[in-house]
C-alpha cells in the first residue's frame, strides 16, 4: 500500500489516475447505454422478421396440407431443384430431434412470436415443434442425417449459410399421422439471439487504445504545464542555501507565471535585505576596531595599574565579541554555488589530517546537492571538537531515499543535559581554554539549517557525545537522473 501512495504522490500521476478512472467510467457508461439502445432496436427488428417468417411458414404449411398426397414429393423435388421457397422443406415419417442452441431471453421471445402466429391457423390437435439449431448440427430428413452431409444443392436455395453461421429456425408440424412437415430457415439479419455483453471485445480494444491515447496526451500536456512548477519548487528549496540564484523564467500557465513573479520579487527583497544587513554589520564591526584601539592607548596613560588592567580586560572582551561577530558572518554567509557533494570523500579529506584519531565508516552514497565549502567547514568543526574534547572520533554515514544522516561520536565527557540546547548560543563555552570564541557549534547548526537539515546533540549511555546531522534529500529525483 505504501508503494502505491509513493507512486501517486506527484501531480502528474494523480491526474493520470483520475483521468484513467474518468475515461473508463465514461466509456463503460456510454457503452452500456449504446449497447442497450442498439440491442433494443435490433430486438425489434428480429421480432418483426420472426413475425414475417412465421406468416410465410403458415402459407407453406397450408399449401402442403391442401396438396394431394401423390403430388407432395414431386413438389419437394421441384423446390430442391428450382427453388421457390425460403424454407428447406421435407416430409418425414418421424419427428426430427433437434439439438437446441443455448437459451436466451430473445430466443424465447422469437419462438413465442412464431408460435402465436402459427397457432392461429394450425389446429390444436396438430403437434407443433419450434426450435433453433446450430447450422453445423442441423438434423434433416432423419435423426442420423446432418445438413452438412447432404449435397450442397439440397439447401442451395433456402439454407445458404453465411460466414457468421447464424442459428437456423426449425418448424415441425404433424399434418397427418406419421407425417411431419419439416421447415428450416435462417432469420434475416440481425442475428441477435445470444445475450449481448455490456462491452464487446472490440469495444474493450477501443477502450484500451482510447485510454492510452488520452493518457499519453494528458501526460505530455501536464508535463509541459508542470515543468515551470517543478522549477519553482526547486528554486524555493534551493533559496535557503543559495539566495543569489538567478531569477526564474516566467513561463507556463497564468497562475504559475503569477507565482513565479511573486517568488522572484520575494527573492529580490530578501537579497537586498541580506546585503544591507551584511554591509551594515561589517561596517559596524570594522568601525569598532578604531575606538577599541584608541581606548587601549588611553588606558595605558592611566596612573593606576589596576584600572589599566580592568580597562584592558573589558577591551579584550569587547574585541572578542567583534571578532566573533565577524567570524560568524564570514563562516555562515558562504557565497558559493550549489553543486553535488561527495560526503564520503569530504569526510575522508577531513580525517586524513588525523587518521589515528578519526575513524570514518562509509558506504555507497549518492551525491548530495549543497555548498561543499560550508559543509566541509561544518563537519570539520564538529569533528575537531570531538577530537579536542574526546580524544578519538568515529563518523558513520547512513543514506536513504529521504535523507542523508551523518553521526559523529566521541569518547569525551559529553555535555550536561541542561546545556544541550544552550550550547548553540553564541559565545557559550563550557571550558576555560583560550582557543575559540564559543561560536563553532552555532555556526555549524546555522550551516545545517541553511541546507534544510537538523543537528542534534545526544549524550551517549557509555559516555561521550553523539552529534546527529540529518540532511533531507529534497533534490533526490535530480540526483538519480
Amino acid at each position: 500500500m505504501s508503494y502505491f501512495r509513493l507512486m501517486f504522490r506527484s501531480l502528474i500521476s494523480r491526474m493520470l489516475l483520475l483521468t484513467t478512472f474518468s475515461v473508463i467510467v465514461a466509456q463503460i457508461t456510454s457503452s452500456y447505454f449504446l449497447v442497450n439502445q442498439f440491442a433494443e432496436s435490433e430486438e425489434k427488428t428480429v421480432l418483426l422478421n420472426a413475425n414475417n417468417l412465421a406468416e410465410n411458414a403458415l402459407s407453406t404449411i397450408s399449401f402442403f396440407q391442401n396438396l394431394p398426397l401423390q403430388y407432395r414429393h414431386l413438389v419437394l423435388e421441384q423446390l430442391r431443384d428450382l427453388g421457390g421457397s425460403r424454407f428447406f422443406v421435407s416430409l418425414n415419417s418421424e419427428k426430427i430431434m433437434i439439438n437446441p442452441i443455448a437459451d436466451s431471453v430473445l430466443k424465447k421471445r422469437v419462438i413465442g412470436t412464431v408460435e402465436n402466429v402459427l397457432k392461429r391457423r394450425i389446429p390444436s390437435k396438430n403437434q407443433l415443434e419450434i426450435e433453433f439449431s446450430d447450422p453445423d448440427d442441423l438434423h434433416v430428413l432423419k435423426n442420423d442425417i446432418l445438413l452438412k452431409d447432404l449435397p450442397p444443392s439440397w439447401g442451395a436455395y433456402s439454407l445458404i449459410i453465411p460466414s457468421v453461421k447464424p442459428p437456423v429456425l426449425v418448424l415441425q408440424v404433424e399434418i397427418a399421422k406419421h407425417e411431419w412437415l419439416y421447415l428450416a430457415a435462417i432469420l434475416p439479419p440481425p442475428y441477435l439471439l445470444i445475450d449481448k455483453s455490456i462491452i464487446s471485445p472490440a469495444q474493450v480494444i477501443t477502450l484500451i487504445f482510447t485510454t492510452v491515447f488520452v493518457l499519453v496526451f494528458i501526460y505530455l500536456l501536464f508535463y509541459w504545464q508542470t515543468k515551470p512548477l517543478k522549477q519553482l519548487a526547486m528554486a524555493v528549496s534551493e533559496m535557503s542555501i543559495d539566495l543569489d540564484q538567478k531569477p526564474l523564467k516566467e513561463e507556463g500557465a497564468t497562475e504559475i507565471v503569477d507565482a513565479t513573479r511573486a517568488f522572484n520579487r520575494m527573492q529580490q527583497k530578501l537579497q537586498r535585505y541580506i546585503n544591507d544587513r551584511e554591509v551594515l554589520f561589517r561596517s559596524i564591526s570594522h568601525d569598532l576596531k578604531t575606538p577599541i584601539t584608541r581606548l587601549r592607548l588611553r588606558a595605558e596613560l592611566l596612573d593606576s595599574e589596576k584600572q589599566t588592567n580592568a580597562f584592558n580586560h573589558d577591551l579584550d572582551d569587547l574585541e572578542m565579541l567583534v571578532k566573533g561577530a565577524l567570524q560568524t558572518v564570514k563562516d555562515t554567509d558562504i557565497h558559493e554555488n550549489i553543486q553535488p557533494v561527495e560526503i564520503c570523500k569530504l569526510l575522508e579529506q577531513i580525517s586524513s589530517s588525523q587518521p589515528d584519531k578519526i575513524k570514518v565508516i562509509t558506504q555507497k552514497t549518492l551525491p548530495y546537492r549543497g555548498k561543499p565549502l560550508a559543509l566541509k567547514r561544518c563537519l570539520a568543526n564538529l569533528i575537531d571538537n570531538g577530537v579536542k574534547y574526546g580524544g578519538t572520533v568515529q563518523v558513520s554515514v547512513n543514506d536513504s531515499a529521504e535523507s542523508l544522516q551523518i553521526i559523529i561520536q566521541d569518547n569525551g565527557p559529553g555535555i550536561p543535559k541542561d546545556e544541550l540546547e544552550q550550547i548553540f548560543t553564541p559565545y557559550r563555552r563550557l571550558h576555560n581554554d583560550q582557543e575559540g570564541y564559543g561560536l563553532g557549534l552555532g555556526i555549524s547548526r546555522n550551516i545545517i539549517h541553511a541546507h534544510n537539515g537538523h543537528l542534534h546533540l545526544i549524550n551517549r549511555d557509555k559516555g561521550g557525545l553523539e552529534v546527529i546531522i540529518t540532511l533531507p534529500r529534497i533534490y533526490k529525483s535530480k540526483n538519480r537522473h
